[in-house]
């Protein structure tokens, strides 16, 4: 066994010991994502649940699971009125959605939305909230039991409810139990599991190379970081900012409002800055305000952290990341 496949097994090795349960294979993630529109990150959480072994006939009953949770219970837009049929009809239903909820003060009440099902104020039961809190903050992709009972006296209330609910994403991060298993790892070996983790083979990679593919992590893990990366197309720029991370959003095309980026004045609600970790810009060539003074407002906010909207001032911890493609060759 040649060095490289050695120091392999000996990661391996050790993200079995000290990282059980939170490891996937990477390849399998492709095989599935050809036939479900849903993020890297949900994949790769259902295949740690399902496919987490060295046994190869484990890991391919694992992947047809995977497949069949997918097909039976994810929610396509363009289907929803359908799974909303089946919900009444059946009277209870499984799906996979993207949940947020949100507090009701003067009812008192947790809501729940769903984003493809294009649900609003599903009662929730406020165990969910406080177990899950991601939840409440720009939400989470779960598996949701429903049940579905019209009340002919009771009219005011939704006739959908939920019976229960499982993230079928990280719903929260323990980081002092990462630093702590991180301390059984070298830094060189350490940079090779975060490339990994992106979809990337360190063993084809330079050091130089690695460096500057780790650099494309950092707005996601430091406040008010902002990035500017050029190059030619189909090299991965924007690929992270999409699928690896729950807490980045990729704007495509660059055209966006000040409302929709800093703060609606209407609303009075923050815009992207305030609701991710890190917003990224797809082609930054086509970045277009609508409002003239939305490049001058980016400025101040990349140069400060905060900006200043009617009277009020408001500062949030987003970094900023714009991603170019570049006709010349490497």
């Amino acid at each position: 066994m040649d060095e490289t496949a050695a120091n392999r097994e000996v990661i391996k090795e050790k993200l079995r010991e000290h990282f059980d349960g939170k490891i996937v294979r990477k390849d399998l993630t492709k095989k599935i994502k050809e036939g479900a529109n849903v993020p890297v990150y949900v994949l790769e959480f259902l295949l740690g649940q399902y496919c987490n072994s060295d046994d190869e006939a484990i890991i391919q009953a694992g992947v047809e699971k995977v497949k069949k949770i997918l097909s039976d219970n994810f929610v396509r837009p363009d289907e929803a009125q359908k799974i909303l049929s089946i919900l009444r009809q059946k009277g209870s239903y499984s799906v996979i959605d993207s949940i947020t909820v949100r507090l009701d003060v003067k009812k008192d009440t947790y809501f729940a939305e769903f984003s493809n099902l294009g649900l609003k104020d599903v009662p929730i039961a406020e165990d969910y909230p406080s177990q899950y809190d991601r939840l409440l903050c720009g939400g989470i992709w779960c598996m949701v039991s429903l049940e579905y009972e019209y009340v002919e006296e009771d009219k005011q209330s939704s006739p959908i409810k939920i019976r229960n609910l499982k993230p079928i994403q990280m719903p929260h991060v323990d980081l002092e139990d990462l630093k702590e298993n991180r301390k059984h790892f070298s830094k060189e070996e350490w940079i090779d599991i975060l490339l990994r983790s992106i979809g990337m083979e360190p063993d084809e990679l330079w050091i130089r190379e690695k460096w500057l593919l780790l650099l494309r992590m950092v707005p996601l893990a430091e406040n008010n970081f902002n990035l500017c990366e050029l190059g030619p197309r189909s090299t991965g720029k924007s690929h992270l900012y999409k699928e690896i991370s729950p807490n980045s959003i990729l704007v495509s095309g660059g055209q966006t409002t000040v409302a929709n980026l800093f703060y609606n004045m209407g609303r009075k609600t923050v815009g992207l800055v305030g609701l991710w970790d890190c917003v990224a810009f797809d082609e930054v060539a086509g970045i277009n305000f609508k409002d003239k003074d939305g490049i001058q407002i980016m400025k101040d906010y990349m140069a400060s952290g905060s900006f200043a909207r009617g009277k009020e001032e408001k500062a949030a911890r987003a970094s900023m990341v714009f991603v170019g493609n570049i006709n010349q060759n490497v």
